[in-house]
């Protein structure tokens, strides 16, 4: 019998796809860098088979590139790839918060509040990676109060695939304001229960990043 609160501790290929993540995400392994599998192994306390999983996981995802008989590379960012992968998430994400709006719970309102606390708290402090992860919280939140599984692990992927371009977005602080000014508009729309008007906030949210990011990220 399962005690309360039981958690299962994470496998090894978990957690170090979680570090290489989190190393993506905060600049240490930079785009276009190769990823040394020997001494990530040691760093982590792991053979390179759970390493080779997770790398593989990146790959799939555009994160990591492999390269024959050289190993696997941090990907190039590519704003041509961003736009491709936010075009897909405007649609789907869209549907989701058409779905959520009209019966969104009290408390997944104030969930919501939460997160939006906790990503203006990291970004006055500067704090990107911790940033990152609250308007993480924030944005499937919303798509959560969905309740369409199949869709959140699609939406899931296209976000593995490109936090590290949101943590580029969030260096200047700028746009920290204007996320946090757009975040409040959201929740706004969503405590009125006006679906169509949080689907718009939500897509100038993503097509002033888009449009930002632009003026500094290669094409194809």
């Amino acid at each position: 019998m399962t005690r309360q609160g039981f958690r299962r501790p994470p496998t090894a290929q978990e957690a170090v796809l979680a570090e290489l993540r989190v190393a993506i995400v905060s600049g240490e392994l930079r785009p276009g860098e190769q990823v040394l599998q020997d001494s990530l192994a040691e760093r982590f306390g792991v053979s390179r088979v759970p390493l080779r999983e997770a790398l593989k996981i990146l790959e799939g995802e555009g994160q990591v590139t492999y390269r024959p008989h050289r190993g696997y590379f941090v990907a190039e960012l590519d704003i041509d790839d961003l736009r491709e992968v936010y075009r897909i998430r405007d649609l789907l994400e869209s549907e989701a918060v058409r779905v959520a709006v009209p019966q969104i719970t009290d408390e997944e309102v104030a969930a919501l509040a939460r997160c939006l606390d906790d990503v203006e708290q990291a970004s006055e402090s500067g704090d990107l990676t911790t940033m990152t992860a609250a308007n993480r919280r924030f944005h499937f939140g919303l798509i959560e109060a969905a309740h369409m599984p199949r869709l959140l692990r699609l939406v899931r992927v296209l976000w593995d695939a490109t936090d590290v371009y949101r943590s580029l977005y969030y260096a200047e602080s700028k746009h920290r304001k204007a996320v946090q000014d757009e975040h409040r508009q959201v929740l706004d729309a969503v405590r009125q229960g006006d679906a169509e008007e949080a689907v718009a906030l939500l897509r100038r949210h993503r097509q002033r990043a888009v449009e930002s990011l632009a003026e500094v990220l290669p094409g194809r």
